[in-house]
């Protein structure tokens, strides 16, 4: 690490904190890399060889799985065997100088293995622990199969996305991201409390509860409204006009009309006809939503003759929100991402490859984008760093405990 590297981590807000993370596939790794981006040391125990089986969900970055090199640059990988009968010893030195410690493991794995918070707190009452699991540790789910898919059909995700005649998954893993940002945010409230008390706190996160958070609007809308929201496709169940329209060109814009302003000048200049604003179909928003589908008729029918650049161009005119509704190729090149110099570049054990900036910007400060480690590939130093001779290190090695 350069010199300069080095006096950015250094200014970090998470600089001197250490994780330990016992994770796999989305929620956990999203969680810790929010703590690396912000300066945390990140140790990764992984298995021996395969290591975390997300690295094997494609291989479509240079051969490396693009799930993997998302959600792990800047951390270092301690391959582990945590069945094996030394390892154990292994786990306890490195927590010993842990302020975090964070685990997706199945149901009771954490206690078969000696992992549990209750133990690992009785130990160090400073350190705080993080469990994220599918449904939570009770209850008749406690032992079922979590995948992102299952946790959005059981929360009713599947059933609010995608057409009139078709529900569809959301495009991405919506309950992991929604688990690794509740642990992430969890961990840094349990940091300030730490620093308040002095004493560590055990979490509990679960795919199932932050997804149930997530549906808030929806469960409300059934709940007192008698029926769920209808699948709108990009329009908006309670809102109209709201989604995707195309001028006569095909060019397609998303658009929000928020308010009784905003739709008379949408009909105005946008529509070219006032008088739409005050037809008895149209005058308030409950009534744009029960006609719908007329009212896109209306819609369509102006925007037929207009290129897709004077569509855009009244839209910014009578300063109507809106959207181009772009492909991921397009997103690539984004222009605001340009701008904004929002683009650097990580090492990984396939070369360089380019990667977005946190999205949390702490100001005057340069954020940590450290490389993607291979499996196992800071075991080595980290066992040296907890005492370990490296005849020792190499005899755990050749009994498989590395």
């Amino acid at each position: 690490m350069s010199e300069t590297e080095n006096d950015h981590r250094e200014v970090l807000p998470l600089t001197g904190v250490t994780v330990v993370s016992c994770e796999q596939a989305v929620a956990a790794p999203f969680a810790t890399r929010q703590l690396a981006d912000l300066g945390a040391r990140v140790i990764k125990v992984e298995r021996p060889g395969v290591g975390d089986f997300a690295r094997s969900y494609d291989e479509t970055v240079r051969g490396m799985s693009s799930h993997f090199v998302w959600l792990n640059r800047s951390k270092e990988s301690l391959a582990l065997d945590l069945k094996h009968p030394e390892a154990r010893a292994v786990m306890d030195a490195l927590l010993a100088d842990a302020d975090v410690f964070v685990q997706n493991f199945a149901p009771g794995a954490a206690a078969r293995l000696g992992l549990d918070a209750e133990r690992l707190r009785t130990r160090d009452p400073r350190l705080i622990t993080c469990s994220i699991s599918g449904y939570g540790t009770s209850g008749p789910y406690r032992d079922a199969k979590a995948y992102d898919l299952l946790i959005q059909s059981e929360t009713g995700l599947v059933s609010v996305t995608g057409t009139e005649d078709t529900p569809a998954k959301s495009g991405i893993p919506a309950a992991d991201i929604g688990a690794g940002m509740y642990a992430f945010s969890g961990i840094l409230a349990a940091l300030y409390e730490r620093e308040v008390t002095g004493a560590g706190t055990a979490l509990e996160v679960s795919l199932f509860d932050s997804l149930v958070e997530w549906m808030g609007y929806p469960l409300y809308y059934a709940d007192y409204g008698g029926t769920p929201p209808p699948r709108r496709g990009t329009s908006h169940a309670a809102i109209a006009p709201y989604g995707t329209y195309a001028a006569g060109d095909g060019t397609e814009f998303v658009l929000s009309i928020q308010n009784e302003r905003e739709w008379a000048a949408f009909c105005a200049v946008v529509l070219d006809d006032a008088a739409v604003a005050t037809d008895p179909r149209f005058d308030t928003g409950s009534k744009r939503v029960e006609h719908r589908e007329a009212l896109d008729e209306v819609i369509g029918a102006r925007l037929a003759g207009l290129s897709g650049e004077t569509f855009g161009a009244r839209l910014e005119e009578a300063r109507i929100a809106n959207a181009r509704r772009r492909e991921l190729s397009e997103v690539l090149e984004h222009p605001q991402l340009g701008a904004r110099d929002r683009w650097r570049t990580v090492g990984s054990p396939v070369g360089d490859l380019r990667a977005t900036l946190p999205a949390i910007t702490v100001e005057g400060r340069e954020p940590r984008m450290d490389p993607i480690p291979d499996v196992g590939e800071h075991s080595g130093s980290i066992l040296a760093e907890l005492g370990y001779a490296d005849e020792e290190v190499a005899r755990l090695r050749e009994d498989g405990l590395l």
